[in-house]
């Protein structure tokens, strides 16, 4: 009789051990994520690894004009099927040019779905741009500086109803990123400070 006691009680115990395991990773899916390793001292801080790294501030210059106005925002997607607004639409008439924001090289340059489209990887990073709908006058491999004209804003489409706009877009391998945190304050809040002259 113990010897059966005993083999109930082990065979509990497995039973309980494997579906505590079964249900852990689901417990701690949503737990914090740990923090990356502190760097050496004197060393320059270590950014997160994947899609969590910071996005450098490179760009030295809006898609199109000189402060557009930004139709509608960043609005990242709960899940990564769900509904959101991943890249930022500027408002720009149509024939306007495109700028790259940054310097880098045009990895794709063509139509998707009927709609003109740049993409081009930043130098230096992993990450890239898009915009879209753009007549491109780039192709795929060029280098391209930034504010340099990539295309030219196509005719208003679905994407912003009857305003022309351009959709930017910024993402590090398949992850949609917000596109405004690659431009410095000094491009988003409308320019350099200026020295006023004292008197007395």
């Amino acid at each position: 009789m113990r010897r059966v006691m005993r083999c109930v009680a082990v065979w509990a115990a497995v039973a309980l051990g494997a579906a505590t395991a079964a249900l852990a990773p689901a417990a701690w899916a949503d737990g914090p994520v740990p923090a990356p390793p502190a760097a050496p001292r004197g060393a320059a801080p270590v950014p997160p690894p994947g899609p969590q790294g910071p996005v450098p501030a490179i760009g030295r210059a809006w898609p199109v004009g000189v402060r557009p106005v930004v139709l509608r925002g960043w609005e990242p997607p709960a899940t990564v099927y769900g509904p959101g607004h991943r890249g930022v639409d500027l408002a720009a008439p149509a024939g306007s040019p495109v700028r790259a924001v940054a310097p880098g090289r045009v990895s794709f340059a063509g139509r998707v779905a009927g709609r003109g489209v740049v993409s081009v990887e930043l130098d230096g990073t992993d990450l890239r741009t898009t915009y879209e709908p753009v007549s491109p006058s780039v192709g795929k491999g060029d280098l391209v500086g930034a504010g340099e004209v990539v295309g030219t804003v196509e005719a208003a489409g679905v994407h912003c109803g009857t305003t022309a706009c351009v959709h930017w877009g910024l993402l590090r391998g398949g992850t949609y990123l917000n596109p405004l945190t690659l431009l410095p304050p000094w491009l988003l809040n409308g320019g350099p400070s200026r020295l006023l002259p004292v008197y007395g």
